[in-house]
């Protein structure tokens, strides 16, 4: 029987448009958080969010790098990607920054932008920009949507893209049109990548060329990157590591992949690491990198890096490997399936006592230092070390970039994976603030301190706003020396003194900002006023900024000159 038209049109299923169909993948594929900003070219796709909001705890963010940075920190801490929305043109381009960050440091990141209509692509269109030929090098892959029916696969591509192998950044551009019109077509979210098969197993033959190399070495070292991070690797490290008494450098990424407190911890490596660790990387005959990708704050001259090892190379990337430093043994893998095969297969090592001994005497000798000035006032390295002891060690601690970020490294202590998020690859002002506020939304029982210096927590500092709306329990530190501190110090070190730009002559009253923002904040100036008061803004139950003011001539040491080697380090002694 045919049915008239009115029946047939109470049981037609209306169909859905592509900003409904996004949102379905997005459930699909297990996100519950987003990060972004609205705007003209995806308000289909807000629209659609709002109509099943119950599935989503959407943030916020007063400008799209606030969204990004903290996409990367709940990225960081929760081990899911961090999944951005933004707007067309300038939402699309505040987003590069973050972008790039989170390429740099292996972070895996979603990112949606909106586009213009496909009929006036090209044209310069209101708020139209190339964002496909913008991110092209600075994303693992990036996307522009063509078809609807093509948004679940590669939305579904597009997560497996960028958390798999080396983690990153994918981006896909979502036309208005294709947002905004509705699916006439079957549509199909399975993929095949042949060309993307990421290797995370070690070739059998490299690992017995590893314990070959350790049975003749006598002054083996591991360096420990962001890699046993990523692979949650970090116990069987310390297997290795025990088991065969081999002392541990780690990289700035690679804090607390081993416990910065473990007798075999030699501390960080590189422009600003310690004595131990950088002369060690310079005696050692058998370099064992785990995870680190040789960069040039850690190696210095690289005619004086290792200059006698050999050189063993663990990376999921192979791209990394011999790319700045002659490998010999190359094992292309994921980070933990390679410790898991070293630790069954390799058995017996010599006994390294005599070069564990020189290492130890050289932290006994040439430890980390500051002076503490007699007349009560604060330096940054006591900032930092009163709240790694205030915190016991256990704080989640972000950080920008600069003096306040070496001082990080050096003197808190991590003694677990994840609880250190820093931009290391690109040293981006701003980040630490708002990576902070996804860190903390991803471990809402931690404690989450953003340490941050005047001038980047300037950059961001709008954020403030996600803290009063959603009372989210962050502490910011405020390392404020009136100054771009780490460029203030190269130009009193290699610019004649010539302060150009680095020094502030006006400051904002960071206490009573965070008053406008209904934030409690605290300004302490000297030693007294910190130790009595830090343990109770740590302890309080909101969101805290304490501006400690440190001196402005106080500089990070010890550090490697730009161009030398790690044999060549000045301040390594009062």
């Amino acid at each position: 029987m045919v049915k008239d038209n009115h029946d047939l049109k109470a049981n037609q299923v209306t169909p859905k448009n592509g900003s409904e169909i996004l949102i379905d993948a997005l459930i699909e594929a297990g996100v519950t958080t987003l990060f972004g900003y609205p705007g003209g070219a995806v308000l289909p796709i807000f629209d659609a969010l709002f109509l099943r909001k119950e599935h989503f705890n959407q943030v916020l963010a007063r400008h799209e790098q606030g969204s990004i940075h903290a996409a990367e920190g709940y990225a960081r801490i929760s081990g899911k990607p961090g999944v951005v929305i933004a707007t067309s043109g300038p939402g699309a381009t505040n987003l590069v920054t973050g972008i790039v960050d989170a390429m740099m440091d292996s972070l895996p990141l979603v990112v949606f932008t909106g586009q213009v209509a496909q009929n006036v692509i090209g044209t310069d269109a209101f708020q139209e920009a190339d964002i496909m030929g913008i991110t092209t090098p600075i994303t693992k892959h990036n996307y522009q949507v063509r078809k609807i029916e093509d948004l679940p696969r590669i939305v579904k591509e597009a997560f497996h893209i960028a958390t798999t192998g080396r983690p990153g950044p994918v981006l896909i551009d979502i036309p208005k049109d294709i947002a905004a019109n509705p699916c006439a077509d079957a549509y199909d979210s399975s993929f095949d990548l042949p060309g993307y098969q990421p290797k995370v197993n070690p070739n059998p033959l490299q690992i017995n060329k590893l314990k070959e190399a350790l049975s003749s070495a006598r002054k083996p070292v591991i360096l420990a990157g962001a890699g046993i991070k990523f692979a949650g690797a970090s116990e069987e490290l310390i297997q290795f590591a025990e088991k065969h008494q081999i002392p541990v450098v780690t990289t700035l990424q690679g804090l607390g992949t081993f416990p910065g407190e473990h007798e075999l911890s030699l501390g960080m490596g590189g422009m600003h690491g310690t004595y131990a660790s950088n002369t060690a990387l310079y005696n050692t005959d058998l370099l064992i990198n785990i995870g680190s990708r040789f960069d040039d704050r850690l190696t210095g001259n690289l005619e004086h890096f290792a200059p006698t090892a050999i050189i063993a190379h663990i990376d999921i990337d192979p791209a990394e490997i011999g790319k700045n430093i002659n490998t010999h043994i190359p094992i292309v893998s994921d980070a933990k399936n390679a410790l898991i095969e070293i630790n069954k297969h390799i058995d017996e090592t010599p006994d390294y006592t005599e070069w564990l001994d020189e290492v130890n005497q050289n932290k006994q000798d040439y430890p980390l230092w500051y002076n503490l000035p007699e007349d009560g006032n604060m330096i940054g390295q006591y900032v930092i070390e009163q709240v790694y002891q205030a915190s016991e060690g256990k704080a989640i601690v972000t950080t920008d970039v600069g003096q306040h970020q070496m001082w990080a490294a050096q003197f808190y202590k991590f003694s677990q994976p994840n609880r250190f998020v820093s931009s290391g690859g690109l040293g981006t002002m701003g980040f630490g603030f708002p990576a902070a506020i996804g860190a903390q939304i991803a471990a809402p029982d931690d404690l989450v301190i953003a340490i941050v210096g005047d001038g980047g927590f300037q950059m961001t500092l709008q954020e403030m706003s996600i803290l009063q709306e959603r009372n989210l329990p962050v502490k910011i530190v405020i390392v404020n020396n009136e100054a771009l501190g780490m460029v203030r110090q190269w130009q009193q070190a290699f610019y004649s003194e010539r302060y150009s730009e680095s020094i502030f002559s006006i400051q904002p009253d960071f206490v009573k900002l965070a008053e406008a923002y209904q934030i409690k904040g605290a300004k302490l100036a000297t030693k007294e006023e910190f130790d009595q008061q830090l343990p109770g803004l740590l302890a309080h139950d909101g969101p805290v900024l304490i501006d400690a003011r440190v001196l402005q001539q106080e500089n990070v040491y010890p550090m490697i000159p730009p161009g030398q080697g790690l044999h060549e380090m000045i301040g390594v002694k009062p």
